[in-house]
């Protein structure tokens, strides 16, 4: 009599995994800038958070002209964070206390001050050195003009000129985002043996997977034609995403399959190890483009639709109905996010006065609109949104600070601004700083709120009132945003079997099942009630609003689990 078993579930199924922006965690040593010996010290306030894994942020050699995105080097750790022994340090207090470590990588661009760069600018047109990337003659009768007319995703060309040895104006060299953020030409075999050598040597030291940056625009089509025209209406930084000849092309998906025989192939070596990559993609009504990066190429796709979504049971309901389809018919867990570093705050997002309107919503993370914010009200609502986020099958990741409930900081002052959106744009697109203030820990402004050290300026400014924002200030507050997480990611764990939908439910509601578990949305403004035949004698075990009644009321603007 034989038994067969199933494979056990890789660990990343159904994790949480915690994006923590290095240079805005903690500061330990006093510089003003977050650090890995500041993340060692603050693993105490993530293992009680329930998570199952970091990611950080890229922190190798950068000069930070696009936050570490801008890397000078991929098999080293920026000397302002720490080093190669910190980082080892970090992994294994990490693992000690059960939380596994994701790094950033970013395959398709590098640093103007990485080294296959600097040699590409000092080497001839044709050399070796500049096939690495892509440096192309200009148009025009003394090549002034670039060689096509594609748009950066920061704003303005996507090409730069450069100097030659001779003194003389050049070649050009492609971008897709900031003139110091050259792009790697993936179809030179040299670029993909460097990233196979860098995914092992951050595996040989315990890295347990990565999220990868900007894969939709690693493929380019031959001979780099001209775009096409876009309509008038569409944003000055979202002109990129038009261009059909720089994303998703269909060459950039053998990068990612190679990838993947890279990874199976050192999981095979490698017993014990559960690796996992999860592609930075946004595909917003794009579920057949959502699945190709996760058939044979990464493990997970970032689900972005209900990041992007606005206030309303329809359109919510859809993307979660649309995703949990797409990857259940592909046999992949979704990934899913209300918040990351690209994104203004989900507590600002659905504060907006038109946060319930279908025209607000770009499907660009880095278009915002501009419209009052009510804090409460958008704290009310990203109570609920987290509710939801964090019943669903699949991976949740969170984003640091999320669990305090911070706003985006949209009064920085104009000086203060870092982002090369801001600066490229000439301020007409305020950027992404306002979601990468550093976290508030204490009620001490003088330390920057716990931060850094007594009266050491943060890289960026903190909000003078953020000191109830602080873990201190909500930790073992009942009600507090801190706690409801805390809940939320101790219950999920508790959460079975596939979602059902119920569809004998209200209208304003988007409601499913989990289980024995009923899980009830509404955002709307009213308030909704619940059939007997749906609730079937369960009770609210946690809410986003205090005080749930258990006659089967729903509020406005609320999510409650019912068992």
């Amino acid at each position: 009599m034989s038994t067969s078993h199933q494979p056990p579930v890789p660990w990343w199924h159904d994790a949480v995994v915690y994006q923590l922006y290095v240079p805005s965690f903690a500061d330990a040593n006093g510089d003003g800038w977050g650090d890995l010996w500041g993340v060692r010290a603050r693993l105490d306030h993530l293992q009680k958070l329930g998570i199952d894994a970091i990611w950080l942020s890229p922190c190798y050699p950068s000069p930070q002209h696009d936050h570490g995105y801008d890397v000078a080097d991929f098999f080293d750790i920026n000397p302002d964070y720490g080093d190669l022994e910190e980082f080892d340090a970090l992994v294994a207090d990490a693992n000690s206390r059960g939380i596994r470590v994701l790094m950033d990588i970013v395959p398709n661009h590098c640093s103007i001050e990485h080294q296959w760069f600097r040699d590409a600018v000092a080497a001839q047109p044709g050399s070796p050195e500049r096939e690495r990337f892509y440096f192309r003659d200009g148009r025009g009768p003394n090549g002034d003009a670039p060689p096509n007319n594609w748009r950066s995703v920061f704003g303005g060309s996507t090409w730069t000129r450069v100097i030659e040895r001779d003194g003389r104006p050049g070649q050009w060299y492609l971008h897709t985002f900031a003139p110091e953020q050259p792009d790697f030409d993936w179809s030179n075999p040299i670029v993909v043996d460097h990233f196979d050598r860098a995914l092992r040597f951050w595996f040989d030291r315990g890295v347990d997977g990565f999220r990868v940056d900007a894969v939709a625009v690693a493929g380019k089509a031959p001979g780099l034609p001209d775009a096409p025209p876009v309509a008038s209406d569409v944003a000055e930084n979202d002109v990129w995403s038009h261009n059909p000849y720089s994303v998703f092309w269909p060459t950039g998906h053998d990068a990612w399959k190679h990838w993947r025989a890279v990874i199976d192939e050192y999981q095979a070596t490698h017993p014990g190890r559960e690796l996992v990559t999860v592609s930075e993609a946004y595909t917003p009504g794009r579920p057949e483009q959502l699945a190709m990066y996760v058939t044979g190429e990464f493990h997970q796709s970032f689900a972005f639709e209900l990041m992007l979504a606005p206030w309303r049971p329809e359109s919510i309901g859809q993307v979660v109905r649309d995703t949990v389809a797409t990857m259940t018919a592909l046999g992949v867990p979704p990934a899913w996010t209300i918040n990351n570093h690209d994104t203004q705050r989900v507590v600002t997002r659905l504060g907006r006065a038109n946060a319930t309107e279908l025209e607000s919503y770009t499907g660009n993370n880095l278009v915002y609109v501009d419209a009052p914010v009510d804090r409460s009200r958008g704290l009310t609502r990203a109570r609920a949104m987290t509710l939801l986020a964090a019943a669903l099958p699949g991976t949740l990741y969170i984003y640091q600070g999320e669990e305090l409930g911070l706003e985006e900081v949209l009064d920085l002052p104009d000086a203060a601004r870092q982002d090369p959106i801001f600066a490229r744009t000439e301020g007409r697109q305020i950027g992404r700083d306002g979601c990468r203030v550093p976290m508030p820990w204490t009620t001490d402004p003088s330390t920057a709120f716990g931060f850094s050290s007594p009266g050491v300026d943060t890289w960026l400014p903190q909000p003078k009132d953020w000191a109830d924002r602080s873990v201190a200030s909500q930790d073992g507050i009942a009600g507090s945003m801190l706690e409801l997480y805390r809940s939320a990611m101790r219950l999920r764990k508790t959460l079975t079997g596939p979602l059902t939908w119920v569809d004998r439910s209200p209208e304003e509601l988007v409601v499913f099942e989990r289980g024995d578990t009923l899980i009830t949305l509404n955002p709307t403004s009213n308030t909704c009630a619940l059939s007997s035949s749906i609730l079937r004698d369960r009770r609210p075990i946690i809410s986003s609003v205090l005080g749930e009644s258990t006659s089967g009321l729903v509020d406005a603007d609320s999510c409650t689990w019912w068992r």
